[in-house]
């Protein structure tokens, strides 16, 4: 039996049948807020090369079309492409959820090269600056994944594994066994009868990795003459540990529904991963080759 059934409730408190504050959004606005705070401190102290009243600017069109539209359009782009093409319409219906950190990550990527362009600031100090404190909204975000019960792990024998109902459709709400969702003994028989299978918490793997663990490691290499002695140093640092967080913590998590692992091993996220990785050593190399930084 394992140690623990998922019986946590998405929604914080509820205003109407249709309207409720949930934990995911909670940790969307805690992330924002942690990232402004530590960015009005870093552009205090002339870390960051932009002035400490228009953090809030960044971070908002930062949110809004890097982090929201980037994060949407990538998982439809990554994981549902087909959805997407038979109905368009689903892009907007974030509520029924659906987000890619890999397109959260190039949606950032892209709104910091225009903001650079824009107002004439080094896209290296921004990226490294977004880098020292982005790994704590990771963090949060995949504890909220644990909350709401998804993006599961796969099997295991370890008393540490958790059970899943949302594995089983049948919980989702409208289907049959949704108003059992949260029936202790019910889950119990289930798990007794096989049905529910204890699976690994590859959330809380996440959020430790590529969360807590990435955060403490690139804010520490902020406050370093290191990071300061060139920019973006800071930035392919986070792409590296990032990249083998990800990698590592993709063997203990259950791939996407209607995908196949690659080579018999490689799942999507590995994938994408891996060439994320790929591309940030060649940027390194690239990196190496020039004199000066990219400015603007």
């Amino acid at each position: 039996m394992p140690i623990y059934i998922h019986r946590l409730r998405p929604e914080i408190f509820t205003l109407t049948d249709t309207l409720a504050v949930r934990w995911y959004g909670l940790a969307y606005l805690a992330g924002f807020l942690i990232a402004y705070l530590l960015l009005k401190r870093l552009a205090r102290r002339g870390l960051l090369d932009m002035n400490p009243a228009k953090v809030q600017d960044f971070l908002t069109t930062l949110a809004v079309f890097g982090v929201m539209l980037g994060g949407r359009i990538g998982y439809f782009l990554f994981y549902q492409p087909r959805v997407l093409l038979e109905d368009p319409g689903q892009l907007l219906r974030v509520w029924e959820g659906g987000m890619a950190s890999h397109g959260g990550i190039l949606g950032c990527a892209l709104v910091m090269v225009w903001w650079s362009r824009k107002y004439k600031v080094s896209f290296w100090n921004l990226s490294d600056n977004l880098c020292a404190v982005g790994p704590a909204g990771l963090a949060l975000g995949r504890l909220a994944n644990f909350i709401n019960g998804e993006l599961w792990g796969r099997p295991t024998s370890g008393s540490w594994g958790v059970v899943f109902p949302l594995e089983r459709r049948e919980f989702y709400p409208g289907n049959a066994l949704a108003d059992r969702r949260y029936d202790l003994d019910f889950l119990r028989s289930l798990v007794d009868e096989g049905l529910l299978i204890p699976r690994h918490p590859s959330q809380l793997y996440q959020a430790l990795g590529e969360g807590l663990l990435l955060f403490l490691i690139l804010w520490s290499l902020r406050q370093t003459s290191w990071s300061r002695a060139r920019e973006g140093r800071l930035s392919f640092a986070f792409l590296g540990a990032y990249s083998i967080f990800r990698f590592m913590a993709e063997f203990f998590r259950e791939p996407d529904p209607d995908t196949e692992l690659l080579f018999g091993w490689m799942s999507r996220g590995q994938l994408l991963t891996g060439l994320m990785l790929l591309i940030s050593v060649n940027l390194l190399f690239w990196f190496k080759s020039n004199p000066s930084p990219t400015q603007g």
